[in-house]
């Protein structure tokens, strides 16, 4: 039997993962009240003989099932949007980091730093424990409570870098970058994987987050620079 946690979402981690989880409470709470009236009215004209869905003189019915619908939307339409634009907005990111896709591996430059980049396989060999086909041999490295830019592009065929945790996910697409904001709030190992069917090995091109407080990243820059 499944448990909750596999029924529902992945612990948020991030301010725009909390939107997402908030937009979906929200719509299903519409769609739970659209579900209980129709099947109240379904249950009442089969158990009520003298019921008369189409009268002509009623037209406070006819203007309530012409409306509704489109109030349901703009309840659902607003939310959304402000969610886009927030998921889009340009902010002063502290760190910058390029990711490219390839068959089957990520590639990772920090381009605010010189030196730094590597190339991230799945890890086959697990020593002092790991998850399988989740698990890479280098973990990217990113601090908490900052914000960070994403660039994410292929070289071959089309890829998806997601981390669910975080509410990412993003078009690894050849020739042309695609821009991604986060800001991690805890710290801690995030797993994902690519999102696209990119080939035959396409389950073996997982993503392992490293989120690091921010003391703990500036150590790890000083043992790279």
């Amino acid at each position: 039997m499944a448990n909750w946690e596999q029924l529902n979402f992945q612990d948020r981690y991030s301010p725009l993962m909390e939107q997402f989880i908030f937009l979906h409470d929200h719509i299903i709470s519409i769609l739970t009240i659209i579900i209980s009236i129709v099947s109240y009215t379904i249950i009442k004209f089969f158990f009520t003989r003298n019921i008369r869905l189409h009268q002509p003189e009623n037209h406070d019915l006819e203007i309530l099932w012409t409306f509704m619908p489109g109030i349901i939307l703009i309840l659902i339409a607003f939310p959304s949007l402000r969610l886009l634009y927030l998921s889009e907005e340009i902010r002063n990111n502290a760190i910058s980091v390029k990711v490219i896709g390839h068959q089957w591996y990520w590639s990772y430059e920090y381009r605010d730093m010189k030196n730094i980049d590597f190339d991230s396989f799945i890890k086959t060999q697990f020593i002092n424990g790991g998850f399988r086909l989740l698990d890479v041999d280098n973990k990217t490295n990113l601090p908490t409570k900052t914000p960070i830019q994403l660039l994410t592009s292929s070289t071959d065929v089309l890829h998806a870098w997601t981390i669910p945790a975080l509410g990412i996910k993003a078009d690894s697409t050849p020739g042309r970058l695609n821009v991604i904001y986060t800001k991690p709030l805890k710290s801690g190992l995030f797993y994902g994987q690519c999102s696209e069917i990119c080939g035959t090995n396409h389950r073996f091109i997982p993503i392992t987050l490293n989120i690091l407080t921010l003391s703990q990243f500036k150590r790890w820059l000083k043992t790279l620079l």
